[in-house]
């Protein structure tokens, strides 16, 4: 198994776009996840994360410069009991209320693709937190086009019980910057998950390339009693 190093990984990249990454603190006390949103036009960079009950939100930082809601004003992170949700785009709502009625997060997706925006067709990345009883695990997930045919999606989900400690996997909706976007592939990246909340938070935001960055939620959840500890880094102020 080759753990990547956060810093580097993020540095060397100049556009991932958005990017979620799950896993366990190094001290095992912690299930932690971090999602962040980047753009390239002025209308993707002209937004802010906001709290939203125990969720954040998106919102436009200028409303008079926000031209087109569709794909980029949606709920990132929602909570339901012991699951904490996070996810790039609308979807969100659709593992929770799939969620609500017994569905898994699987079956939940099967009803979304990739998004509608070709020739990019971006993928929908999503995850989900479960902890409750001193246990966590979670599960990942990307909905994509198949080499860029918007006919065609594909569809992985990947589960981790009882992940290692010190551990993150991060997935992420571009390879890197081009025209059009290279969507991710493989299994999600494996990557070091070292320091308290603010010396993740700090080593992402610091990490992400400084003129595509827009905002990023982090968030530590205490295994044992479910508390939760959160950061919102909005580049626009």
């Amino acid at each position: 198994m080759i753990i990547k190093d956060l810093k580097d990984t993020l540095s060397k990249n100049q556009y991932p776009g958005r990017g979620i990454i799950v896993g366990k603190s190094a001290d095992s006390k912690y299930a932690v996840v971090a999602y962040w949103i980047m753009g390239r036009s002025e209308n993707s960079r002209n937004r802010v994360f906001v709290e939203d009950g125990e969720g954040i939100r998106t919102q436009a930082f200028d409303p008079s410069k926000l031209t087109d809601p569709h794909l980029i004003i949606y709920s990132p992170a929602r909570v339901l009991e012991n699951r904490t949700i996070v996810t790039n785009g609308d979807q969100t709502d659709t593992i929770y209320d799939g969620i609500k009625k017994g569905l898994t997060f699987e079956q939940s997706l099967r009803s979304r693709e990739f998004e509608d925006d070709a020739p990019n067709y971006t993928p929908r990345i999503s995850s989900m937190l479960e902890v409750e009883k001193g246990e966590f695990k979670f599960s990942m997930s990307i909905l994509k086009s198949d080499g860029g045919d918007g006919e065609r999606c594909n569809r992985f989900t990947y589960k981790y019980d009882n992940p290692k400690e010190g551990i993150g996997r991060y997935i992420h909706t571009y390879m890197e910057n081009g025209n059009p976007l290279p969507s991710f592939e493989g299994e999600p990246e494996i990557v070091e998950l070292a320091g308290n909340i603010d010396e993740l938070t700090d080593r992402i935001w610091n990490n992400l390339n400084e003129d595509n960055k827009v905002s990023l939620f982090v968030r530590f959840i205490d295994i044992a009693t479910g508390k939760t500890e959160s950061r919102i880094v909005n580049k626009n102020k």
